[in-house]
């Protein structure tokens, strides 16, 4: 007798497949496995159909995911090959696991990314030296317009105070809750008072006459609260923080408000040549 589900010979008086299980028919009996009409052993062997729902490839969703982030390279490269993974099992799988289409989906997007990949490092390469040379521009114009609002805080320090012009950038900046007063005169931002501004650098520099100490405090500027002396002039200079990322050219500025600048790379001074 022969198994009508896996084709195993059984004995006549079998009742079930010893290979299977499966129940065993009297019609079983008459079927040969050789000769005309023959049906091989094991021709049923084959798994009866999945019905219902299947679980999706977890590479497939993997694949999926990574290929909704396939700006980044390694993320174009794993979709790629989970979704081939993906498609590989799905087909052993005889119907077992689902996700074609998500795999798909996910290779798809994967082969986008390699092939946009290009295409973004070149615009970056043409985008990204522009953008740092506007930067550039933009913070040396800053630094510019930082030396000329020093420049007009000292002239009118000098004025306000009768006290010369200021000692130093702290005494034209404010201090925290104070109103104005000779010692900090609030004419210029924290920022710039501090000294760093737009990565720019800014070095002020008092200039007393025959290199003398501070001047002694007239009695006008005595009554204006001020406890120290101010000086006959000044220079300040403004440097970028790093050359070549923050800016490029050197300015210099003092009490005869004419703004100089050096292209050179070295520190500009009261001999370079003025700014048009």
């Amino acid at each position: 007798m022969f198994c009508q589900n896996c084709g195993t010979t059984n004995p006549d008086s079998g009742q079930f497949c010893s290979n299977c299980g499966s129940p065993l028919t009297a019609a079983a009996a008459a079927r040969p496995t050789t000769g005309p009409g023959a049906v091989p052993a094991r021709s049923f062997a084959t798994p009866p159909p999945v019905t219902g729902d299947v679980p999706t490839s977890g590479k497939a969703i993997a694949s999926l995911i990574c290929g909704i982030f396939t700006i980044f390279l390694p993320a174009s490269i794993a979709a790629i090959i989970l979704g081939h993974m993906s498609l590989s099992e799905i087909r052993k799988s005889a119907g077992r696991i689902g996700g074609q289409g998500i795999a798909m989906t996910g290779l798809v997007l994967g082969y986008l990314g390699i092939a946009v990949i290009p295409f973004i490092l070149i615009v970056a390469a043409i985008a990204v030296p522009n953008l740092l040379r506007a930067r550039m521009a933009a913070n040396e114009t800053s630094a510019v317009g930082s030396l000329r609002t020093i420049e007009t805080a000292a002239v009118v320090y000098s004025t306000e105070y009768e006290n010369g012009f200021p000692s130093s950038l702290e005494v034209m900046g404010s201090a925290s809750g104070s109103e104005a007063a000779c010692n900090h005169a609030n004419l210029i931002h924290a920022p710039l008072a501090l000294g760093q501004k737009s990565g720019y650098v800014f070095t002020y520099t008092p200039v007393f006459p025959d290199n003398s100490a501070a001047p002694v405090i007239s009695p006008k500027a005595a009554a204006k609260g001020c406890t120290s002396g101010g000086a006959s002039g000044f220079t300040v200079t403004a440097e970028p923080l790093q050359r070549g990322s923050t800016g490029m050219r050197s300015f210099f500025a003092d009490q005869t408000g004419v703004i100089r600048f050096s292209a050179s790379g070295e520190s500009a001074t009261a001999d370079s040549l003025p700014l048009q």
